[in-house]
């Protein structure tokens, strides 16, 4: 197969560049691909990381992990995209600079339909799936979350209905957990079916793949942003190995020697609560990773001079996966990422 100038040689590592637009000085903008092929056919997986600009463990994890299968035994193909964002990148930034816009939000989209042109990076990542729908197997998109941020696994959930036969998303869904399993982090499922709308998830990445065009898709969040943790890195070095592993690319399986759990005994999905009713400084009594309970005090807001305004409970049972960041709240402002129990389906009728 051949990705921008990129083209697989079987049994070697292939490197180049797809351009994916011009930039106003006249050079192109360029992500970085990497295609690892085996001698024998087989399935094809693409794995990107850094597509927020600020999350390099990913980028880091797909370096290691090239290394790490180059020389092995591989039936089938592996396409690395490290730098989904590179103008996040050059600027340390989540967002990419052309518009200050989030890239994780515009895959899948229709195009044709919106009265206004699409932005560039919304362009840059209607070419970017194009080329990744033709031949994805499964996607595996590598984030990190906040700074302090416990690794997980978030799952998408699966519809079905006028676009997809019920039969097939209970495979297209049986599959999702197969290879989340095989990944070795803690499962999250992804928000429910409101809050899932509302953020616009449905056009992340993994989102639009596993909603739309039936690819077997996850995200990983490889820990928390600006820095490398390697423990993480190594853990989803691992991960991606066993993936390929579920996916009879290679004949063994790897232990991973850096263990993350959450003892759940039931589905976990992602929460954003409890939220502060009152502005200050925020104290936490509870860090990531962490099993909370309901009424449970998880954070102190205090004055400038030090003094106790309120407490803040949770609502809801579960496990801490990150603190925001920053100790300046206002009213209403969020406080924790939590893995609470899931009261939906991972499988939904659409639309719901």
């Amino acid at each position: 197969m051949k990705v921008g100038t990129a083209e697989s040689v079987p049994g070697e590592v292939s490197t180049g560049y797809l351009s994916v637009t011009t930039l106003p000085t006249g050079q192109p903008e360029q992500v970085p691909v990497i295609i690892v092929d085996g001698e024998d056919p087989g399935p094809t997986i693409w794995v990107t990381g850094t597509i927020h600009g600020d999350e390099p463990t990913g980028m880091t994890a797909i370096h290691e992990f090239v290394t790490h299968i180059r020389d092995k035994l591989l039936q089938g193909t592996v396409v690395c995209v490290p730098i989904m964002n590179p103008s996040g990148l050059r600027t340390n930034a989540r967002t990419s600079y052309y518009h200050d816009e989030d890239p994780n939000r515009y895959f899948g989209l229709q195009s044709g339909t919106d009265e206004i042109p699409p932005s560039v990076q919304r362009l840059i990542c209607e070419r970017v799936y194009k080329v990744i729908r033709a031949s994805a197997d499964a996607v595996i998109s590598l984030h990190t979350s906040w700074i302090a941020t416990y690794p997980y696994t978030i799952r998408p959930r699966v519809t079905y209905g006028d676009h997809r036969e019920k039969t097939t998303a209970i495979e297209l869904r049986d599959r999702i957990v197969e290879l989340t399993d095989a990944f070795g982090l803690p499962v999250v499922n992804q928000f429910g079916c409101d809050e899932t709308k509302r953020r616009s998830l449905d056009h992340t990445l993994t989102g639009a793949a596993a909603t739309e065009d039936g690819i077997p898709a996850f995200t990983p969040e490889l820990g928390g942003r600006f820095v490398v943790e390697q423990d993480v890195c190594e853990a989803a070095v691992g991960g991606l190995h066993n993936v390929l592993y579920a996916s009879g690319m290679v004949a063994e399986p790897v232990t991973v020697s850096a263990e993350f759990t959450l003892p759940a005994e039931n589905d976990l999905k992602r929460s954003v609560h409890p939220h502060t009713d009152t502005a200050g400084i925020v104290r936490y009594r509870v860090q990531e990773g962490e099993s909370v309970e309901p009424g449970q005090v998880v954070a102190d807001i205090v004055t400038p001079h030090g003094e106790t305004k309120t407490q803040v409970r949770a609502e809801h049972p579960g496990y801490v996966l990150s603190r925001y960041e920053g100790v300046a709240v206002y009213e209403n402002d969020p406080l924790l990422d939590m893995a609470v129990p899931d009261d939906e389906s991972l499988l939904r009728k659409h639309p719901v």
